[in-house]
């Protein structure tokens, strides 16, 4: 509900959560080396499988906050790339 009061805030109804999500999803599954099952985590989607979710009880915590962790040098490092100018020669 976060990121769909700021966008709210910033006026941007064309724009939903979920192409972030989907954003970060597609990122992590094709350019990092994360478990699936911590992407997921990470996501807070439950397994399907009932049998699978009896079993899976760990919360992947630390294995989580190592994902996002990337992905905010990434955020952030694209954010710093966008305000740099290149000078013509």
């Amino acid at each position: 509900m976060s990121m769909t009061a700021v966008l709210r805030r910033m006026g941007r109804d064309g724009i939903t959560v979920h192409g972030f999500r989907s954003t970060f999803r597609d990122w992590a599954g094709e350019t990092t080396g994360f478990p699936r099952e911590v992407i997921e985590a990470a996501l807070a989607h439950r397994l399907k499988d009932k049998a699978e979710a009896a079993y899976a009880r760990s919360d992947l915590f630390d294995k989580r906050r190592a994902l996002m962790e990337t992905w905010a040098s990434i955020a952030l490092g694209e954010l710093l790339a966008a305000n740099v100018l290149q000078l013509k020669l």
